[in-house]
């Protein structure tokens, strides 16, 4: 019998011992966060302040800065409640479900298959998470819904072995690759039958004249590194071995018949029929098993925690190995275990951790040593994707007048997404890891007359233009930029810079214009 791959924790599914299960979620984040810095002496950064809190909510959630009208109300509010009103305003309106469905698509195909019509669906309707990822490995072609999804396995049919990993990654959080030629040799019991064992999920899988199709046959055989040759089992990560039902395993001349008629169904532009026993569907199947979920819902646990925070409860997200647990294991489970029981409702755990105060930290840190980042002490500076770039550009490009007073979610989408901004996201590169700003970008800011026409030259700068006071107009730049009022130190610097310029203010105003839009401070959710 194949030794288990121990995922995160000594226990095969959530530890039994945690809080209690009606503890809401931001409650229960801010209290394993701040017992862990109690434990590592540290004092964490403070809140970040109301401005900041506003941008950084917005970003994460809709994918833009707040036009100025909302950062200014929220600003100048006086209740206390109004962290959680703009929270649940912006879930589940068309700008969250439009956000959350590119974010998903790059996690889940790196941005190289189109799923994102699926994801908008599924994100509309408040699909679980499990029902999103039966509909991406288990998607009928006739279904026009789950059909969208189809895109994630027609790209990668042809690879079985890249099919293989990118499902143990981006479903699972383990990386098998290394475990395709030999054991793991720092991961106990990571073997070569977990590789192979989750291949034999995949392998009968099959690209038919563009339909997704599965075979009644065929069988994973590999060579250990001791040169014996051995008959995969059909093995999920946990170790669990799947017994299936006895079947009749074609002959060769069998096979080439069988392999024929799948040609001429392909010719034909048919559909090959569905098979009796769906290895693909008995992987989802043992994977939501109560006692198997662990591995499925730390994975989206740990994604979704990343995605806001800016580092995983376990790095690199695709290592969940019992040689590298998470950094809070208690809140891990907790968190695993509350997303299970509500039906793996995405939209509750965002909503959760954006209440955290370990969430709405400040990124700035006034001391020598910068803490770990795995103690969330302080805030992770996170660049923005493409899309948050290319939609936040536009939004702080435009004539803040248009947004004044209230203003619904999807009608500034539609204003901030027109012509003078279509396909700019194409432009920026899509983050990882030690990102820095290229110089492509860089020269693209200084260069390009379609940034300049679509942002300098734009609705702000012709608001801009007709404010005769330096002063009022640094203010107004700085709202509908940065987000934010401008601090003494700034102001005297610009008002300096335009008066200087009083023969050639338009160009002054251009130029103050750019260095807001290309500087560090934009380019970053901080």
């Amino acid at each position: 019998m194949p030794v288990a791959l121990v995922l995160i924790a000594s226990t095969p599914a959530f530890a039994a011992e945690l809080l209690p299960a009606d503890k809401p979620i931001h409650e229960v984040v801010d209290h394993h966060i701040n017992a862990g810095l109690k434990t590592e002496k540290l004092k964490p950064a403070p809140q970040v302040n109301d401005a900041n809190l506003a941008r950084r909510l917005t970003l994460d959630l809709v994918g833009r800065i707040p036009a100025v009208s909302e950062v200014r109300t929220f600003v100048s509010s006086p209740e206390s409640d109004k962290r959680t009103k703009l929270i649940d305003g912006f879930i589940g309106t068309p700008e969250f479900v439009d956000h959350q469905a590119v974010r998903f698509e790059v996690f889940i195909t790196g941005g190289n298959g189109n799923i994102r019509k699926y994801l908008t669906t599924a994100f509309q309707e408040n699909r679980g998470w499990d029902s999103m990822t039966r509909d991406i490995l288990l998607a009928k072609e006739s279904d026009p819904v789950q059909k969208e999804a189809l895109a994630f396995l027609k790209g990668r049919l042809k690879d079985t072995d890249q099919l293989t990993n990118d499902v143990s990654v981006i479903f699972f959080g383990i990386n098998v690759s290394c475990t395709k030629c030999h054991d793991h040799p720092l991961v106990d019991g990571w073997t070569q039958d977990h590789f192979y064992g989750m291949k034999s999920f995949f392998n009968r899988s099959f690209d038919s004249g563009g339909f997704v199709g599965e075979k009644e046959f065929g069988r994973v055989e590999y060579t250990t590194t001791a040169g014996e040759k051995r008959q995969a089992p059909l093995m999920f990560l946990t170790g669990t071995v799947v017994d299936e039902p006895e079947g009749h395993e074609p002959s060769k001349d069998e096979q080439k018949k069988l392999e024929a008629k799948y040609k001429e169904l392909a010719k034909k532009k048919e559909a090959p029929p569905e098979p009796k026993y769906s290895r693909r569907a008995k992987l989802l199947e043992i994977a939501l098993k109560p006692g198997e979920d662990h591995f499925f819902a730390k994975s989206i646990v740990n994604r979704v925690w990343h995605q806001l925070i800016g580092q995983g409860l376990v790095m690199p997200l695709d290592q969940m190995h019992s040689e590298n647990p998470p950094s809070h294991p208690e809140l891990m489970d907790w968190l695993a275990r509350d997303l299970v029981s509500h039906n793996y409702d995405l939209r509750r755990l965002i909503r959760g951790i954006a209440m955290s105060q370990a969430y709405s930290r400040s990124s700035q840190w006034a001391a020598a040593d910068r803490p770990a980042p795995e103690t969330f002490a302080v805030g992770v500076v996170r660049p923005l994707t493409p899309w948050q770039y290319s939609r936040s550009l536009g939004l702080a490009a435009t004539d803040p007048r248009q947004f004044a007073g209230e203003i619904k979610p999807d009608e500034l989408l539609k204003r901030i997404t027109g012509a003078a901004n279509a396909g700019n996201a194409s432009l920026f590169e899509e983050p990882g890891e030690n990102f820095q700003i290229s110089a492509d970008e860089a020269l693209l800011f200084s260069n390009s007359d379609r940034i300049a026409g679509s942002y300098l030259r734009g609705g702000l700068f012709g608001y801009l233009k007709t404010i005769e006071d330096s002063s009022k107009l640094i203010d107004e730049a700085s709202w509908s930029i940065l987000s934010r009022a401008p601090d003494a130190e700034e102001r005297k610097l610009l008002v300096t810079h335009l008066d200087a310029r009083k023969d050639r203010r338009d160009q002054a105003l251009q130029q103050l214009i750019w260095a807001m839009l290309s500087g560090t401070e934009f380019r970053f959710n901080y």
